[in-house]
């Protein structure tokens, strides 16, 4: 009679416990953002020069126009009535109006961030993709020449500001690739010709992007599976008839994947805002770029806004992250 309830609500306290996992990590994350508000807001009013400058700079304005603009647009108000106004216009999905463009923020940023989702999707797809296959195979070969050399290529393309590693390819490459925006506006109309354009130039910036970045996966993932290798389970499988590359495919490498997983997810936000240097190194039209014309003004709306989403990029990774360790790893689950 007693024992019948008590695997009955087992699921129930399972279930109640994942939700409140959920929820933790969901109250976290807004808190972060929270916080990533408030410090963008303060932060940026520390940055010398004076956005009604930004405003009118080109044009012959008097002091009286400045200060009406000012007026206009609440920079004469104390900071914390500053504060409240634009809190509440971000509650309603207002970021504001660049004083630069003339444009909305929200609108700016809808414009970039195709862009920099084909850069960064791409270079992250394929840094995964290579850095993942080269600590496999120097894992599985530890100590060989292929194992030293691409671990030593990797760690120098690591260590490498990205920055300086752009323009170094675009000297070397001379004419052969583009060095700058995302298209010609010679080319002609239609998928396959902008396509190709979008791609060509996509070249050095995506080049850039992977080899600072595809290293973080191979270490990761060789250490991983150096750890596995010695696991009883694997001498089990070769005991059973296996051949070597069966034991590293269908045990190894599957149990040494989640780090690695794991890792990826992390790191995708912080790709995205890694992305500001590669993007004003090769002039393509992303949030980097933006961000670094907001920062160059200052046009503090502007800048604001890419702040509030790069750094919300990188909040939301981490919790896909931690929500998918508990669906890859059991142990999480049962803890």
């Amino acid at each position: 009679m007693t024992v019948a309830p008590l695997v009955e609500s087992s699921p129930r306290r399972g279930g109640s416990g994942l939700l409140r996992h959920v929820a933790g990590k969901v109250g976290g994350a807004l808190a972060s953002l929270a916080a990533v508000v408030v410090l963008g807001f303060f932060l940026f009013r520390l940055i010398p020069g004076d956005p009604t400058v930004t405003m009118t700079r080109g044009r012959q304005v008097d002091e009286a126009q400045i200060a009406e603009l000012r007026a206009l647009h609440g920079y004469d108000r104390p900071i914390l009535e500053q504060f409240g106004k634009y809190v509440g216009g971000l509650l309603h999905g207002d970021m504001g109006t660049s004083l630069f463009y003339r444009r909305t923020v929200a609108e700016l940023i809808g414009e970039r961030v195709g862009p920099t989702l084909l850069l960064v999707g791409t270079s992250t797809l394929i840094a995964v993709t290579l850095g993942l296959w080269l600590g496999i195979r120097g894992a599985w070969r530890r100590d060989s020449a292929f194992d030293r050399a691409s671990t030593g290529v990797a760690l120098v393309g690591w260590a490498m500001p990205a920055f300086w590693l752009g323009m170094l390819l675009s000297m070397v490459t001379g004419d052969l690739f583009p060095s700058g925006g995302m298209r010609f506006s010679s080319t002609p109309p239609g998928f396959w010709p902008q396509a190709l354009d979008v791609a060509h130039h996509m070249v050095l910036p995506c080049l850039t992007l992977i080899a600072v970045v595809y290293a973080q996966y191979q270490l990761v993932m060789r250490s991983s599976l150096l750890e596995e290798m010695n696991a009883d389970y694997l001498t089990t499988a070769r005991a059973k008839g296996l051949r070597d590359d069966q034991v590293r495919r269908k045990h190894a490498v599957p149990n040494a994947l989640l780090p690695t997983v794991t890792l990826v997810f992390l790191h995708i936000g912080l790709v995205v805002t890694g992305a500001i240097t590669v993007e004003t190194v090769f002039s393509w039209p992303g949030l980097g770029l933006l961000t670094y014309e907001a920062l160059a003004g200052p046009d503090l709306p502007l800048l604001q806004g890419t702040f509030v989403v790069l750094a919300g990029s990188v909040i939301v990774m981490n919790v896909l992250a931690d929500l998918l360790y508990q669906v890859l790893d059991p142990r999480v689950r049962a803890s």
